[in-house]
């Protein structure tokens, strides 16, 4: 499956664009708002796949650096990284894991992926209250000329 690989800055840049709503064309922004919500839900999606994906990997690198610090890795992983130390208890082990780099790296950018997502959701009830807010635009103007 392909991806679309977007950052956090462009996507609230393509939203400071896309809220803008022009009140001289209220019925073509009507008609947009499916457009728009199709748009950010494949960007979502693409994210969520990606979260999946970022979320298999840290598990992964999570299991290979508890392996290394518990000293059951294969001997070979410690000829190449030595580690001298016996981990005896939880805490300890807690220690070595949260102050890995690899293993934070991996949850930074789970972290980053939920960050997006969360994002997306609120474009989502944005795009969803859209077609209300139009709505009330249109009856406004209507009540300003005096026909409401």
């Amino acid at each position: 499956f392909l991806l679309l690989m977007i950052d956090l800055e462009t996507l609230q840049n393509m939203w400071k664009n896309d809220t803008k709503i022009d009140r001289d064309n209220l019925h073509e922004e009507s008609l947009n708002t499916p457009t728009l919500h199709a748009k950010y839900f494949e960007v979502y999606n693409n994210v969520f796949l990606l979260r999946a994906k970022a979320e298999k990997r840290r598990s992964a690198i999570y299991h290979s650096r508890y392996e290394y610090y518990t000293g059951k890795a294969d001997p070979e992983v410690y000829i190449e990284n030595p580690f001298p130390k016996k981990i005896r208890d939880k805490e300890t082990l807690a220690k070595y894991l949260e102050a890995d780099e690899e293993l934070s790296t991996a949850k930074l950018k789970v972290t980053y992926y939920d960050t997006m997502l969360n994002f997306l959701e609120d474009i989502i009830k944005q795009l969803h209250q859209r077609n209300y807010q139009i709505k009330n635009a249109i009856d406004y103007m209507k009540f300003q000329s005096g026909l409401g």
